[in-house]
């Protein structure tokens, strides 16, 4: 029997301006946020997927002004949705590992982002192993950029030391590492990805899951179709 878990994403509304504007040339701000969109649609599919997870995703933005508002409207019905606090990103990523443990209360969690749409349920099972069934008290996933992509831990409320370690940096990686052990956590590596924060980023990762929403947006850009 598959042991049970929260499966969290944290995702933020793809709308035009605001979503992946590192994309922006080549991609208009419109095509960005197309990109954003189908990157969640593509993770959500996987997550929802995924045995004995229970999905939660921690939202902020406004959907209504997104890309493919309706679609992710649905999508976002075979999940629990939470809303973002906090008063920077580490601090919401704190918040939202404490707000899906409220849900759920007792389970381990993987949480994950919306920048890693090549993400499988099998793959996601593996990251979320250890920590489930296999006795580490964490696990992190590295990002090829230096940050990382999934964060395993098997008692949410570690996740607290989220909210001192700077995001968005080179070595965000590392320090959430030195972060986790200083707390008395063991954490294990697991599988290492190419999240999307760049168009060279988007095509690498599009090459990875060609047949996916994503692979289409990113195509879009480059004046191509994909099957």
């Amino acid at each position: 029997m598959t042991n049970p878990f929260i499966l969290l994403v944290v995702a933020k509304a793809p709308v035009p301006g605001l979503a992946k504007t590192r994309l922006c040339p080549p991609a208009s701000p419109a095509q960005a946020a197309e990109i954003a969109a189908a990157a969640l649609l593509d993770t959500l599919d996987a997550v929802c997927a995924v045995p004995g997870a229970a999905p939660v995703v921690a939202m902020t933005g406004d959907l209504g002004a997104a890309a493919r508002s309706a679609e992710i409207g649905r999508a976002l019905r075979r999940v629990t949705v939470i809303a973002q606090r906090g008063w920077d990103f580490g601090a919401r990523l704190a918040n939202a590992h404490a707000d899906a443990a409220a849900v759920h209360a007792g389970l381990p969690v993987l949480q994950i982002g919306m920048d890693t749409p090549q993400v499988t349920p099998s793959s996601l099972a593996s990251a979320a192993a250890p920590v489930v069934h296999g006795g580490q008290d964490a696990v992190l996933g590295p990002a090829l950029d230096g940050g990382w992509w999934a964060l395993g831990l098997a008692d949410p409320r570690h996740a607290q030391v989220l909210a001192g370690v700077p995001m968005s940096r080179d070595d965000t990686g590392e320090r959430t590492l030195r972060a986790l052990t200083a707390c008395g956590l063991r954490p294990r590596r697991t599988l290492e990805l190419s999240d999307v924060d760049t168009m060279a980023d988007a095509r690498v990762v599009a090459a990875t899951c060609p047949r996916g929403r994503f692979a289409r947006a990113v195509a879009a850009v480059d004046g191509r179709a994909v099957a």
